[in-house]
């Protein structure tokens, strides 16, 4: 690791659950800064599930990471937490009327939200201990609203990065427009998402919106490819109704009617599973459920798929979809949100309505019997990848955010020399 610079903040990163088999996205943001020069504190309120420990990289994670809850256990530590803040009167009764401003409606909503204030508490005292200068938040739902408080609390200024799709189902909620009157600056990772923030904010504070793409490191995924006989799809995400994972099931069944040879591997866990496994059954040996899979063994499983396929109903921008380009495999996808902003239909790959079964098997159908065409589609989606979707030139985006602010740059210019295709 390259010495830290002094005059860069010392950062916190903060999310709910850290590291997440599905948000490594967040890891290779934070190892890139840290190759920047920024010195960076992993925060999580909660630690991850033993499995989402895929790898070396999730384990050293995990390892240094300050999880909220964990303290909370040790019985000394909330009375000091809320000593300390008592210690500024002023700020603690500033930070409780926001807290009861942002209060979900119901009974519920106020449990929970005391919970958000007894964990900035806990966070806050721990912040200032470390002498952390910035705080950054990871989404923008029950987490960002932790971070926003502990930033009252302690004085520390904080920002977040908005993805969608789930904190995007209730902004009223999370408080949008609060947490972006308060933040230095919300990086949005694309177009689609900074215009729902534009939408659920005053546009006062629209010069803070700035756009910080998730990313890859694009030769980590170019490697050969493997010869085989069919097609093989591949699905990696989350085991969740979200996902579409039963359509498409349905689909890889009626395409099988009209080819023997598509098989689908299916990477990743969640409380869908024993759903899925018991449709999947009449397909036999044509679906395999393979469970959760380290960078390295996902990046192995894409250089021998013939075709990613992403049929969810709500995403973000999936950072799985720039996996598969870099590899050099095209896609099928659906079209929510700010999908299209990376894949371009018919020419890295297909794009399809949501839900829309018959397209999804024709598109499936179509590139089982055109490899070339696939391969051509591939090659296509690496080089934008590799133009637009780089983690070291994203984390030098958010890192000029750290070190200067946002500037009129809707897209900042990368910070430490950090190349740029755009």
């Amino acid at each position: 690791m390259p010495a830290t610079s002094p005059s860069l903040p010392r950062l916190a990163y903060v999310t709910s659950t850290y590291p997440a088999a599905s948000h490594t996205f967040i890891l290779r943001e934070v190892t890139e800064l840290e190759a920047l020069g920024f010195q960076i504190l992993p925060c999580a309120v909660r630690e991850p599930a033993p499995d989402n420990l895929i790898g070396p990289e999730e384990a050293a994670a995990h390892a240094k990471t300050f999880y909220v809850l964990n303290a909370a256990r040790k019985l000394p530590t909330l009375p000091r937490a809320l000593l300390a803040a008592l210690k500024q009167p002023g700020r603690f009764l500033k930070t409780l009327g926001l807290a009861v401003r942002t209060t979900p409606p119901g009974l519920k909503g106020a449990l929970w939200q005391s919970f958000y204030v007894a964990e900035a508490l806990i966070l806050a005292r721990h912040l200032r201990a470390e002498g952390i200068d910035h705080i950054h938040n990871h989404f923008g739902d029950q987490s960002a609203t932790v971070s926003m408080l502990t930033s009252a609390l302690s004085g520390i200024p904080f920002s977040y990065t908005l993805h969608g799709p789930n904190d995007l189902y209730e902004p009223y909620k999370w408080r949008f427009d609060e947490k972006t009157a308060r933040a230095a600056f919300v990086a949005c990772i694309s177009h689609f998402a900074r215009s729902q923030v534009m939408y659920f904010s005053d546009p006062v504070h629209w010069d803070k919106l700035r756009i910080v793409h998730c990313g890859v490191v694009p030769e980590r995924y170019d490697r050969p490819r493997t010869d085989h006989d069919g097609t093989r799809l591949l699905f990696v995400g989350r085991l969740t109704p979200v996902k579409g994972v039963r359509l498409l099931l349905e689909a890889l069944t009626q395409a099988s009617a009209v080819r023997e040879d598509i098989t689908l591997d299916i990477i990743g866990d969640g409380e869908d599973r024993a759903h899925l496994e018991a449709l999947a059954a009449p397909l036999g040996a044509k679906v395999r459920f393979l469970g959760y899979r380290s960078q390295e063994e996902v990046a192995e499983a894409l250089s021998t798929a013939d075709v990613l396929v992403l049929p969810s109903f709500a995403e973000g921008l999936p950072v799985v979809l720039m996996e598969a380009l870099a590899a050099a495999t095209p896609v099928i996808c659906s079209q929510v949100a700010g999908v299209a902003e990376l894949v371009e239909d018919g020419r890295s790959g297909f794009v399809i309505p949501a839900g829309d079964v018959a397209t999804l098997t024709d598109r499936i159908l179509t590139l089982a019997a055109d490899p070339a065409r696939g391969a051509e589609m591939g090659r296509h989606g690496q080089a934008r990848v590799r133009a637009e979707f780089d983690i070291r030139v994203e984390a030098g985006r958010i890192g000029r955010l750290f070190a200067e602010g946002p500037s009129a740059d809707l897209r900042p210019v990368p910070f430490g020399g950090t190349e740029t295709s755009d």
